[in-house]
C-alpha cells in the first residue's frame, strides 16, 4: 500500500488548484472518473505526493484554530524551504493567494491559509 495522493476539497476547485499550482510551480490535469472531473496538481518530474482537487456544492471552509460549532481543520499541509528563503517563500505564498493567519504558534515558522481556508505551514530547514 502507498499514499497515492492527497485530495482537498473546495467551492472552488479551479481556484484552489490555480493556487497550489503556482505555489509549488507543478503541472495541472484534469481525469475524468464516471460523470466528475478532477484537477490533479503533480510534480512535472514525477517526485512527490500529487495534490488532487474534488469540488463540493456545499463546501464549508475550515476554521482555524478550532472553534466550537465550526467546521474544524482536518488534515494541514507542511511546505518545507531553506532557512534562509522563509520570508521570500511567504511572500511567493502571499502573492498566489493565501493569507498569513492572525495566529501563529511559533516565531520560526508561519501558518498560513490558501483561498479554500486550509491551513498550511512553511517551515525553513537548517542547513545541513
Amino acid at each position: 500500500m502507498w499514499l497515492g495522493a492527497i485530495v482537498l476539497d473546495s467551492g472552488n476547485s479551479e481556484e484552489l488548484s490555480d493556487f497550489y499550482q503556482k505555489l509549488l510551480g507543478w503541472t495541472k490535469e484534469r481525469q475524468f472518473f464516471e460523470d466528475e472531473t478532477w484537477i490533479i496538481v503533480k510534480s512535472s518530474e514525477g517526485q512527490g505526493t500529487p495534490l488532487v482537487f474534488q469540488e463540493v456544492s456545499d463546501y464549508a471552509p475550515p476554521k482555524w484554530p478550532a472553534v466550537k460549532g465550526v467546521q474544524q481543520q482536518m488534515l494541514h499541509l507542511d511546505f518545507y524551504v531553506k532557512e534562509a528563503d522563509l520570508d521570500k517563500e511567504v511572500s511567493r505564498a502571499i502573492s498566489c493567494g493565501a493569507v498569513l493567519s492572525e495566529i501563529q504558534l511559533s516565531e520560526s515558522w508561519k501558518v498560513m491559509l490558501d483561498p479554500a481556508c486550509h491551513p498550511f505551514c512553511i517551515i525553513p530547514l537548517p542547513p545541513k
